[in-house]
């Protein structure tokens, strides 16, 4: 399916309807809605009764677009659309690794459609911490960096443009004001985002409840059965039996 926002910037996205609040999976930085953890997050929808959107923002998977002409603030909006456009009523937003900031930046902007968050490896701000000062000058005098991929064959690739527009949107410098309820789950043997980050962020969040779960041998991708089960009972936590 595909929904249109009003700026023509269609979006590939998967429904299942159910009883609310809709959760709505936010991917990670080059990945798509046929990851591990959204297929196995719809699969548990679909056997519990409960609405549920997976969705590819633009240049990525089956949505329209140049992945190379993508920003953080783009791909910020394509989450808005969704939550503007392709659901109704109260949402739960669930984060993957850049998801993980997209879904902040979305409750700020939805306060009201906004009910509760689940970060799975989060990593707001990585456009700061996640590359050496060798590398964004990379970004920066040749517009694009490459870096191999362990998830991939093909390498990552990260533009000048995306790098400006995280810059634009960093979170991790003061309170963020968000008084939903938090649940994030981090690997401590993640090797893309250091856990004291998660730790950090967790601090940061202005609500009262907030948990932060540490999986000691946990990596990036947090998508073993065990994981996926911790991420399961993060998510009914903050939905209504």
């Amino acid at each position: 399916m595909t929904d249109a926002s009003p700026a023509e910037r269609p979006l590939a996205f998967h429904h299942t309807p159910g009883k609310g609040p809709t959760i709505v999976f936010l991917p990670g930085y080059a990945s798509d809605m046929t990851g591990s953890k959204a297929l196995a997050i719809e699969a548990w929808a679909k056997a519990e009764g409960r609405a549920f959107v997976r969705f590819d923002y633009g240049g990525c998977g089956q949505s329209p677009g140049a992945f190379e002409e993508q920003t953080l603030t783009l791909w910020r909006d394509d989450a808005l659309a969704i939550i503007d456009y392709a659901v109704e009523g109260p949402v739960v937003l669930v984060g993957s690794s850049m998801g993980g900031w997209i879904m902040l930046l979305a409750a700020g902007d939805r306060p009201e459609r906004v009910v509760g968050l689940v970060g799975i490896a989060p990593a707001p701000d990585f456009t700061d911490w996640g590359f050496t000062p060798e590398e964004k000058m990379t970004m920066l005098t040749q517009g694009r960096l490459e870096k191999p991929s362990p998830y991939s064959e093909q390498p990552t690739v990260t533009t000048r443009a995306f790098w400006s527009s995280g810059e634009a949107n960093r979170l991790m410098h003061g309170t963020i004001p968000i008084d939903l309820p938090v649940r994030l789950i981090q690997g401590q043997a993640d090797t893309d985002v250091p856990y004291a980050r998660t730790l950090y962020l967790a601090g940061l969040l202005r609500s009262a409840d907030v948990q932060t779960l540490l999986v000691k041998d946990g990596d990036h991708r947090l998508s073993r059965p065990q994981d996926i089960a911790l991420i399961l009972r993060a998510i009914e936590d903050l939905i209504p039996a």
